[in-house]
């Protein structure tokens, strides 16, 4: 007697193994169980470009519908690099319609305060102090690649301060750096990433 072997179940798939099953059965519940391991990787790239929280959730989702249409017509040989370049660009399109949109979409600025002034407030509240600078498409591809090329300790207190909102406290809590050390750190990294994105800006003249 032969016995029909079980189908596997998504979890017990690799990511190539579900990509293949997905385009050739269609069920949403293979390509669901592939999102659901790289939505924590997914949000946070939505989370450095949209803000509040509630936009980079809602590009999440928006970003599932479009591979449910996506990934039936198109073969992704790496799923997860992939995914992290789509959710990218579909960042930065939402931004660039923002921007069309006009003032009533809201300001996409980012806040360079002065460290000293923010020592227990979240970066959320900065106030007429900072040194804000357009996000437009071409500073958020510079803005990236110049926190890639900090030294790690900066760009990770940068990332916690500037883009996750953290106070110093909670830096220094997350990163077992000290007080002094977080501060060292965010104003050396501003001090290069401002450096670096004005070193971009005269080359593109």
């Amino acid at each position: 007697m032969f016995f029909k072997r079980r189908p596997k179940s998504p979890a017990e798939l690799s990511d190539e193994e579900l990509l293949v099953r997905y385009r050739r059965q269609g069920d949403v519940a293979d390509l669901g169980a592939l999102y659901e391991r790289h939505m924590p990787a997914v949000f946070a790239i939505c989370r450095r470009y949209l803000r509040p929280d509630e936009d980079a959730q809602d590009a999440v989702m928006q970003l599932f519908e479009k591979l449910v249409v996506t990934l039936r017509q198109h073969e992704v040989s790496n799923f997860s690099a992939w995914l992290h370049t789509t959710a990218r660009n579909h960042c930065l399109m939402q931004l660039r319609a923002r921007q069309r949109a006009g003032p009533e979409s809201g300001p996409l600025v980012l806040h360079f305060p002065d460290a000293a002034a923010v020592e227990s407030a979240p970066a959320a509240h900065l106030g007429d102090e900072a040194d804000d600078l357009a996000l437009t498409e071409e500073r958020l591809q510079a803005m990236e690649h110049a926190l890639a090329e900090l030294p790690d300790g900066q760009r990770r207190c940068l990332e916690l301060f500037y883009l996750q909102k953290k106070c110093y406290r909670e830096i220094a809590d997350e990163t077992g750096f000290d007080l002094g050390l977080v501060k060292s750190h965010l104003q050396n990294g501003k001090r290069n990433l401002k450096r670096s994105l004005e070193s971009s800006a005269n080359a593109a003249r």
